[in-house]
């Protein structure tokens, strides 16, 4: 079952999302305060972020975190998958997939679907290339000012 990220799933989202920035495949870690305003933000309602998890017997398997915002050069509306995680026993059971086509059916509005992913992730890679998406011919920079 796929549903909306709730006030009762913050330790565990907590949980996850350290796993999520431990992995090789990740750039980076980030701090826990990040984290914690990014659950507050998607449970608070916002139109710019959202997050959903996959349940299996009442247990919360994965998560897929959005970002939401609007691109002139798409024409529309623009929903970023900015985190997918599936918690490593459940990996390779087609959640990740699963949580994915979720979200392309529930904003199948939206005028673009962007993600990024790391050149050593190559299962993650594969995913996507079979969902659709396709390396851009450019690449992205960042003021970061946290």
């Amino acid at each position: 079952m796929i549903r909306k990220l709730c006030e009762h799933d913050k330790y565990k989202f907590i949980e996850m999302c350290r796993d999520f920035y431990s992995m090789d495949c990740v750039a980076h870690e980030i701090p826990v305060e990040n984290i914690l305003r990014t659950f507050d933000l998607i449970v608070s309602g916002s139109e710019y972020a959202d997050a959903f998890v996959y349940e299996k017997d009442n247990e919360i398997t994965g998560y897929i975190l959005l970002a939401i915002t609007y691109s002139n050069e798409s024409g529309g509306i623009v929903i970023w998958l900015d985190e997918i995680y599936v918690c490593p026993e459940y990996r390779g059971n087609g959640i990740g997939s699963k949580l994915i086509d979720f979200v392309l059916e529930k904003y199948k509005t939206a005028s673009r679907f962007r993600l990024e992913v790391t050149e050593c992730n190559k299962s993650a890679r594969k995913l996507y290339a079979s969902k659709g998406f396709k390396d851009l011919p450019y690449e992205q920079m960042e003021i970061l000012k946290n």
